[in-house]
């Protein structure tokens, strides 16, 4: 007897040990995972040896399946198999489209649950020792897109950069150029600004300055996608860290 059942879970920001422990039980109980080039395919692991593992990642210029086609597989593996986990990196309802995959659901009459993840909008940054929010210095922090669905800058960031307030943008390294004329615009040349690609992962990517200079530092760099962009005062505290950051957690047992 099928019972069909769709799983969103959040894959966190990249280290595949920044994910919940409810997350790695539901991926054990999946009978298909749908996964996406975010997620890191070591999770898979946890997988039953019968579950079905399909690639559905989608990246720009690289699209392997179109939204829709996504939602048709959600909803025909499910009547077909049962339990369908759909991976994703980060969290699921951050620049996820997972509200479009739960209405599919809906429409099928297939129930489903929610696994939030570890976004990499404050991961990413943290793990660089950059907090998006540090007493006065940065009250509130905004994550946006770097492109909307027009493929557009968001109209957003015309009102972030009014602000004194933490900017992390996702999906946006190919709108670095018009984000650095908008501060310009704005007369923020000084302000700090960090690109960090890959980010958790050990082949990560950084750099770090000001809008004045962020594009020659990221071209001399090779910045791509993915990566995640913060602008804001709190960058600056980074640059105050002169020791290595420790990656692994020393061990107290002998």
């Amino acid at each position: 007897m099928v019972h069909p059942f769709l799983s969103l879970v959040g894959a966190g920001p990249g280290d595949p040990e920044l994910i919940t422990l409810k997350a790695i039980n539901t991926i054990r109980l999946a009978d298909v995972i749908l996964h996406d080039a975010l997620a890191n395919e070591s999770l898979l692991a946890y997988a039953a040896p019968t579950a079905k593992i399909q690639f559905v990642g989608k990246r720009k210029g690289e699209h392997s399946m179109t939204q829709e086609e996504i939602n048709q597989l959600i909803v025909q593996y499910a009547l077909e198999f049962g339990h369908v986990v759909r991976l994703k990196g980060g969290d699921p309802f951050v620049f996820g489209r997972a509200t479009e995959e739960i209405e599919a659901a809906k429409k099928a009459g297939i129930p489903f649950v929610v696994i939030p993840g570890i976004t990499s909008a404050i991961a990413v940054p943290a793990a660089e020792l950059i907090p998006v929010t540090s007493r006065g210095i940065a009250e509130s922090f905004w994550v946006i897109t770097g492109t909307n669905q027009a493929g557009e800058l968001s109209a957003d960031l015309q009102l972030a950069v009014q602000s004194n307030a933490t900017i992390v943008l996702l999906m946006a390294v190919g709108k670095l150029a018009e984000i650095v004329q908008l501060y310009l615009q704005h007369h923020k040349s000084n302000t700090p600004i960090a690109i960090i690609q890959d980010g958790t992962k050990q082949h990560k990517k950084k750099v770090v300055g000001t809008i004045s200079n962020i594009l020659d530092l990221a071209e001399a760099a090779s910045i791509a996608h993915p990566a995640v962009i913060v602008i804001g005062q709190v960058v600056a505290l980074n640059l105050d860290v002169s020791i290595d950051l420790i990656t692994d957690i020393p061990s107290t047992k002998a």
